[in-house]
């Protein structure tokens, strides 16, 4: 409390930088503490504002502002009431204080304009201070409109400040705009004003139309905005022509307002004989009254003209954008390719074309042709001079790429290409590199629309552009490069002998560059191309090196060191069984990545991981440093489960691959992984760690129980707890435990036997709150019987041996059990031959040479391993027909008793099961 009231004591702070930090302190506190703690502030700043002076209500609408913006970004329903609230008593306040200023700030400008005293500007700080606060207003106002009122496109409520306010400030933005040129050279601070609140005023008005386009869809809103934007844009006053910010602003709102789906017609119907107008039908109204305000503001010539006012005067290479690519090509190509639309006039003016001409492609696809057939007629190919006529050829190139997909109905590519792009790339003049940066990006834009019999003579095009001298022009061949690697129809057998000359060129380039950006998309290229070509091998030493050498220069650049990560994991996979050749520089880079103490862990360390798992799984054999890294795997798994599908299949991995060797050099660090994981992680993360379990037990059925004892024992704590009834993946993780039990019991019989009678596995189902009347053993009986039809064939099985297993079990209880343990036994026997048959072939290694193997070496050893299974070379009819015949030894008349007391049905169908008379 006493530091809110000292916070508020100090509003006539002089200091511009202390004042805006109060600000921001206020708003901070005020974000957590209104309106509980603190809710007088709005009525405080209120009462202080009524006898303020010009500084002093400076200060407290910059504390408003700032705290209006903390509280529009809460987003609890009860934050977002406050809000409304807060913008209902307010708004009207701060609505009439912009009036009165506006007319203040106009006055005192018309009488500068007239005076010609040129150090006059220290005289009018006031006014200065007046401007301010003005501007302030305005941005309360606009955070008022759209967050203290629900979007109107939900809910169609209109919004009556949007109709009140969007006229005055369309009003403000045309009495401000003049003063643009007047005040440059006499009055710096008011000319930046002048600059600074039109733009501002536009972008609110863009807010408005996007935050409640039905409210601003009134045709004395809109049709007044629209109009005056479609003016500047195509008929500017001279001085507007250097105000970019501003014209970015007003193609903004004209291709928002052109593609905003609540001014398009509604498809949907209406029921006759209604009572009133539905939401829908209040909607349609909108949508049919603003579509005929753009048809009335938009008719074809217009369109038409807009069109071409775009690509000719706003699509033309500057000579400031000349004088940027010659002084750095590199700067200037990421410029063009990657910068955000509505930050440059360019792309903007590129966005509202793309938008417009979607809009209208009948109309506008033949004026685009023709446009692009007559600067081709006014250029040819042959100029070198950079003329009007050649930058003028360079903005219909332009538009031609960037609507490929409309204009193809109306221009043939081969013609094009054959006929002019082609030719244009003979010309090796270097002012020609204008047409062939815009050759390079075509290509790449038209990728879908280049058939068969033109593939050849474009990529040939392409390899050639990568080798121009102008790094501008090479990086957008690059780009295109990509996009027609990538493309589905990409046709190897065309590229392949361009391959050696494309490696070059990359490495080459790369070496050449200097930017960032650059690099990385040069890099990007190559693990395309690693990823889509077959002829890798031969180009192997290459890629050695050169991956060498891009990651000796890429320390502490994580985004690119991430996108090589990327390339050498399509290099590995590439290479196959023959990666060994490129370990010299692959297990260093891995071993820094999966380092957790590396400074760049947090960004390298997932993509690492991925390049850990493929090399595993393409190696022929375990090497002693692949070995060594596994304990890096438990610090990763100690610290968090954001990897723990990649970490699975590493495990998989290194038990498929290590064999003996890995199990006796890591065994513990298995344990600790998997106690780690099991009982900590949801059931989604449990169903990929049961079948790393699974095959380890299968392996290494002696050796392993011992070390994970404690993870089995929560398995036969997750198999006897409850709550899985409605719950499929609960249902599935009980039944994967279950058969993983299952198989314990099948090939290490003593092991589960302990395990279910260590008094530790007591503690913990006590601990669970599971209450075990009998023996575990013949507890996770009733599991096996009632999950058995949850698993796979193979598991079925497995559980099928198990519970064969319990008939010879020395317990009375056992007896209770034999019915259901017959019953499942047949009907695996009898149903599951089919799936069993067909699992067992597709693991059949018998007719495998080692040829066939290396093709993917992981794959090969795991159908090694499956066909080695135990389980797939046990029978589970001589099993069941041998311990029957234990049991009956055992308990005697009981036996008897329960097999005289079995349904014959049952019985028939056991006898048929064991093939017995």
């Amino acid at each position: 409390m006493h530091l809110r009231q000292k916070l508020l004591m100090h509003l006539r702070e002089e200091d511009d930088q202390i004042a805006l930090m109060l600000a921001v302190l206020i708003s901070k506190i005020a974000r957590i503490d209104y309106p509980k703690e603190w809710p007088d502030i709005f009525l405080v700043l209120s009462q202080q504002l009524q006898s303020a002076d010009v500084l002093a209500s400076h200060r407290i609408f910059m504390i408003l502002f700032r705290t209006l913006k903390e509280l529009s970004t809460k987003r609890l329903t009860s934050d977002q009431r406050n809000f409304a609230e807060i913008s209902s008593r307010f708004f009207d306040y701060s609505w009439r204080l912009w009036q009165s200023d506006v007319q203040t700030i106009l006055h005192g400008f018309s009488a500068l304009s007239q005076s010609y005293n040129s150090n006059a500007e220290d005289q009018h700080h006031e006014l200065y201070l007046t401007c301010e606060r003005w501007l302030l207003c305005s941005k309360i106002i606009r955070q008022l409109v759209i967050s203290g009122f629900q979007s109107d496109s939900k809910c169609f409520q209109e919004v009556r400040p949007v109709k009140e306010v969007s006229p005055m400030l369309l009003n403000s933005i045309q009495s401000l705009l003049p003063y643009y040129s007047s005040f440059q050279k006499q009055y710096p601070k008011l000319w930046d004003f002048v600059m600074r609140a039109s733009t501002k005023l536009m972008k609110i008005l863009v807010a408005f139309q996007g935050r409640h386009p039905y409210s601003f869809g009134d045709k004395f809103v809109i049709s007044s905005v629209m109009d005056f934007c479609l003016n500047k844009i195509t008929d500017p006053e001279p001085y507007l022509l250097s105000f970019e910010q501003f014209l970015i602003q007003c193609m903004i709102m004209i291709k928002n307002i052109l593609e905003c789906n609540q001014y398009k017609p509604s498809l949907t119907g209406r029921v006759i004989d209604e009572n009133g107008i539905t939401l829908e039908q209040m909607k349609k109204n909108v949508s049919g009254a603003v579509g005929g305000v753009l048809t009335s503001l938009l008719p074809n010539e217009r369109i038409v003209f807009l069109c071409n006012v775009l690509i000719t005067r706003y699509f033309v290479l500057t000579a400031r954008d000349l004088e940027e690519w010659y002084r750095n090509p590199e700067a200037f190509h990421h410029e063009q390719d990657m910068v955000q639309w509505t930050e440059k006039l360019r792309p903007c003016a590129e966005a509202l074309y793309i938008i417009l001409f979607e809009n209208n492609s009948q109309l506008l696809g033949p004026v685009v042709v023709s446009l692009l057939q007559e600067t081709m007629n006014n250029c040819p190919t042959s100029v070198t001079e950079i003329t009007p006529a050649l930058l003028l050829k360079d903005a219909a190139y332009g538009a031609a790429s960037y609507v490929y997909y409309e204009l193809s109905n109306y221009l043939s590519f081969k013609d094009w290409f054959n006929g002019a792009l082609s030719h244009e790339l003979s010309n090796e003049h270097p002012n020609l590199r204008i047409i062939h940066r815009k050759v390079a990006v075509i290509l790449g834009q038209w990728v879908s629309e280049i058939k068969d019999d033109t593939k050849r003579p474009v990529y040939c095009a392409l390899i050639r552009l990568l080798q121009d001298k102008d790094l501008s022009v090479r990086l957008a061949a690059c780009r295109s490069l990509c996009l027609h690697i990538e493309d589905a129809n990409f046709s190897e057998r065309e590229f392949v002998d361009l391959l050696p000359i494309c490696w070059d060129s990359c490495f080459t380039l790369v070496e050449e560059v200097q930017e960032f950006d650059s690099k990385v998309q040069v890099l990007n290229l190559i693990s395309i191309l690693i990823g889509h070509v077959t002829e890798v091998i031969p180009f192997a030493n290459k890629l050695v090196q050169f991956f060498q050498k891009v990651w000796e220069e890429s320390s502490g650049e994580s985004l690119l060191q991430i996108q090589l990560l990327v390339a050498l994991r399509n290099f590995v996979v590439a290479l196959g069984y023959q990666s060994p050749i490129c370990y010299s520089i692959l297990l260093p880079i891995l071993e820094h990545g999966i380092d957790i103490n590396n400074p760049d862990e947090l960004n390298l360390l997932e993509d690492s991981m991925l390049l850990w798992e493929a090399t595993l799984s393409q190696a022929p054999s375990m090497v002693s440093q692949l070995l060594s890294y596994f304990s890096r795997l438990v610090e990763i798994m100690e610290r968090s489960f954001d990897h723990l599908q990649v970490a699975v299949n590493i495990i998989e991995d290194y038990i498929i691959l290590g064999g003996n060797d890995f199990l006796g050099m890591h065994a513990t660090s298995i344990a600790k992984i998997l106690d780690l994981v099991v009982g900590n992680v949801n059931d989604k993360g449990l169903l990929s760690v049961l079948p790393v379990i699974d095959i380890l037990i299968q392996c290494f059925p002696m050796e392993v129980p011992p070390f994970i004892s404690s993870t089995l024992q929560k398995l036969i704590v997750i198999c006897l707890s409850g709550g899985d009834d409605r719950d499929p993946s609960k249902t599935s993780v009980k039944a994967s435990s279950a058969a993983i039990l299952a198989r314990l019991l099948v090939m290490n019989t003593n092991s589960l036997a302990q395990l279910a009678s260590d008094s530790s596995t007591s503690l913990l189902l006590q601990a669970a709150s599971i209450p075990v009347q009998e023996n575990i053993l013949l507890c996770l009986v009733d599991i096996w019987v009632d999950k058995v039809d949850h698993v796979s064939s193979i598991q079925k099985k497995t559980i099928g041996l198990a519970l064969s297993i319990i008939l010879t079990l020395r317990l009375p209880e056992v007896i209770d059990k034999v019915d259901q343990i017959l019953s499942v036994c047949t009907s695996v026997i009898l149903g599951g031959k089919d799936d069993l048959t067909e699992e067992e072939s597709s693991g059949d290694m018998s007719n495998t040479s080692p040829d066939e193997g290396t093709i993917h070496s992981k794959e090969l050893r795991k159908r090694q391993i499956k066909f080695s299974d135990r389980v797939n070379h046990l029978s589970l009819e001589d099993s069941v027909r041998e311990n029957v015949q234990t049991c009956a030894a055992i308990h005697g008349e009981s036996f008897n008793a329960v097999m005289n007391n079995m349904h014959p049905s049952a019985l028939a169908q056991l006898k048929q099961a064991l093939n017995m008379s």
